[in-house]
């Protein structure tokens, strides 16, 4: 990045945005396209045609030579199909051509995504379609350039095949059912109500070239082998430390790239574990947000190789050091700029927020195991209810005043007023600290940050849309509740703050059993959620049941985000997945073992034996340790039978659920103990023979 170049000119240049947009079309268009985003009037070829003209003209200026509908299958991540800019005159010269139904509408093979059951291989047939609402950019690299268009995937028979489509419908949905509860509480109708989002990163680098040495991380991204160093986070000096110069480097050209695509990248810092990093961006609209995080960890991706780096996004890639989230922050804001979930200074004067509020709860109180579900996959179990933020139990953190605030609802006690305190430092030369409202709680799923709340169980490879669009839905299905309750008890009393505060009373009773303050590591709080009815889904097969239970289908069908058929697929399509995951590591595992540990014991036990019998005087310790080596040679032998014979069993084993509860039953067992084997024998054997990088050496 030129150092002298202004960030507000950088910002968003890569980016066919709205103020590109307009300089390049003429105004009728313009505001036809405007109203297509903004209302979602239907957008007319005429429109279609005209914006692919500008777009593309745009593109050849940064050197484009080839457009891609962008998507996002329910595999993860983001899928792309490159078409180039290439098409040939009646007079059969070439020519630069790209039509308004190349820009609304692509074609890629469906047949090999994954469809849950839904589409045979022989049903190859999918369409992307352009999601206006998205900003198109420029994806450059050393030789290419690409115009790349936001879009949806959907199959031949209209059925969503991806995670983009329900997501942008419970945007609509939760639009509405904000919209309706406002004009129930204050009378008067808003324009609109936007999601809005801000997605903190985390991530770990490496040098590239311990990819090469080792397959685990190579393969599965994280390490199935290695014992802790002895010393890893414990010192507590990584935690916000000085970035190192090489990492600030790297760091650097990303965010270069991220504000050139419009990605409102704000903050860096080391994270807790050595090597582990984050970045979090400023909060911007939902649709956006979930764009521009899919963007950003393919950019970092390339930046960190350009750099020498590989970087992880696997939420765990090493045992008994902190794993990595992606803390989802989540709000709705109106169409004049009001925060809906900011209390002000004094909340009890703010009832349209209780209101919300108490939609929040009731949601989270009904279909919380539903958050749990939809970030359950393979690499977030290590995270979630493996002492490690946050627990599998979804609960919600209010914070001291909000709690105590809500208890005096109940109550039927007087409201005191109350505006935030602020913290004297004791040193005239220093400023007062205002003091929020709330404290933050780093071990609850949920937490009110003060004017949001932290959904903090999404895992960092995870696609953000999944648990944004269940989020929307939850708390859709709770405003309407509070909406209806409202409605009636407005017709039983005349004052307006008495039929609310008579809402969020019983809303407050309600959801008392969802509301924790304290320590959610704690097996004190794991005895007490189970004594409230709170579910503690610790494993992906059992957390995924919840998407196929008749609540949940009929939430999702009654808020048109997916019928039946749909999420049963996804249901299918993440056990799968899970299965998938842990049969390629279990291989892995056993493959690492036999190649590459165990010749390292033999070779150790061979040389120590040598040793022994070049000695005059036979020495008991080392004849002991030889010992000790054999029969190590013998358990590892017995191991990785277990984990041979659990992958031939997944192997036969056609049926997934049954596949599932065997991997969860017998087979992470079975790789815990021999990975504990693993692990032991790397603490004995010659340092000279240990062919497998150490934590020390990539963490360091």
């Amino acid at each position: 990045m030129n150092q002298s170049e202004n960030i507000s000119n950088l910002f968003g240049r890569m980016t066919f945005n709205k103020s590109i947009m307009e300089k390049r079309l003429n105004q009728k268009i313009f505001l036809k396209l405007m109203d297509t985003i903004d209302h979602e009037t239907s957008l007319d070829s005429d429109v279609a045609n005209e914006v692919a003209h500008a777009m593309k003209e745009w593109a050849l200026e940064h050197g484009a030579t080839h457009f891609a509908h962008w998507f996002q299958p329910q595999r993860g991540m983001t899928a792309e199909k490159h078409d180039s800019f290439l098409a040939f005159s009646d007079d059969g010269l070439p020519i630069q051509r790209f039509s308004g139904v190349q820009l609304i509408q692509g074609e890629p093979d469906a047949s090999s995504f994954p469809s849950g059951g839904m589409r045979s291989t022989f049903e190859a047939r999918g369409y992307t379609a352009w999601d206006p609402t998205s900003p198109a950019f420029i994806q450059k690299t050393k030789q290419s350039v690409t115009l790349v268009i936001p879009s949806v995937f959907l199959s031949y028979t209209g059925t969503v095949l991806d995670n983009k489509t329900p997501f942008l419908r419970s945007l609509h949905a939760i639009e509405d059912s904000a919209k309706r509860l406002i004009k129930t509480f204050s009378g008067k109708s808003i324009k609109s109500v936007k999601t809005t989002i801000g997605a903190e990163q985390e991530f770990f680098l490496v040098n590239k070239m311990f990819l090469e040495e080792r397959h685990d991380l190579l393969l599965c991204g994280r390490t199935l082998i290695g014992g802790l160093s002895a010393k890893n986070q414990q010192m507590e000096d990584h935690y916000f430390g000085a970035i190192k110069p090489r990492v600030l480097d790297f760091m650097h050209d990303a965010e270069f790239q991220m504000l050139e695509r419009g990605i409102p990248a704000k903050t860096r810092h080391n994270e807790v574990a050595p090597n582990q990093f984050e970045i979090a961006p400023i909060f911007e609209e939902a649709n956006f947000a979930v764009d521009h995080n899919l963007q950003m960890m393919e950019i970092l991706q390339q930046s960190a190789d350009e750099h020498g780096f590989a970087i992880l996004f696997h939420e765990k890639p090493f045992k008994g050091v902190n794993g990595s989230g992606k803390h989802m922050n989540w709000s709705l804001v109106d169409s004049n700029g009001k925060n809906l979930f900011e209390p002000s200074t004094e909340p009890k004067h703010n009832l349209q927020f209780l209101l919300f509020l108490s939609g929040l709860l009731i949601g989270v109180q009904k279909y919380g195991a539903l958050l749990r579900a939809v970030v359950a996959d393979a690499g977030n179990d290590h995270r979630l209810g493996a002492n490690e933020a946050p627990p599998a139990i979804m609960s919600v953190y209010l914070g001291e005043y909000l709690s105590g605030l809500l208890q005096k609802i109940k109550n039927d006690e007087e409201l005191d007023d109350h505006i935030s305190d602020s913290i004297n430092l004791g040193i005239k030369k220093l400023p007062q600290i205002r003091k929020d409202n709330t404290d933050r709680n780093r071990t609850s799923p949920m937490a009110f940050t003060g004017n949001k709340f932290e959904f903090r169980a999404v895992g960092s490879s995870q696609n953000v849309a999944e648990p944004a669009m269940v989020m929307n839905l939850i708390v859709a299905f709770g405003l309407d509740a509070v909406s209806r309750r409202l409605e009636k008890s407005l017709k039983e009393h005349k004052n307006r703050a008495t039929a609310a505060l008579a809402v969020i009373r019983d809303a407050v009773e309600e959801t008392e059993n969802v509301r924790f303050e304290g320590d959610n590591y704690g097996e004190a709080w794991e005895r007490e959620a189970k004594k409230r009815g709170l579910l503690n889904l610790k494993t992906t097969p059992e957390s995924l049941k919840i998407l196929t239970q008749n609540d949940t289908i009929e939430l999702f069908q009654n808020y048109g985000i997916l019928n039946e058929k749909e999420l049963k697929s996804k249901y299918d399509i993440k056990l799968a997945a899970y299965v998938k995951i842990k049969d390629v590591e279990m291989k892995i595992l056993l493959e690492m073992a036999e190649t590459m540990v165990l010749p390292a014991l033999i070779r150790n036990a061979n040389n120590l034996a040598q040793l022994a019998n070049s000695l005059t005087k036979a020495n008991v310790r080392l004849n002991r340790e030889i010992d000790n080596i054999s029969k190590m040679i013998s358990k590892m032998y017995a191991a990785m039978d277990v984990v041979r014979n659990t992958i031939s069993q997944i192997q036969q084993n056609g049926d997934a659920k049954k596949t599932a509860s065997m991997i969860v039953n017998r087979g992470i067992a079975a790789m815990d103990e021999l990975r504990g084997l693993c692990d032991k024998a790397e603490t004995i054997v010659e340092d000279n023979l240990w062919l497998l990088p150490k934590y020390r050496e990539m963490l360091f």
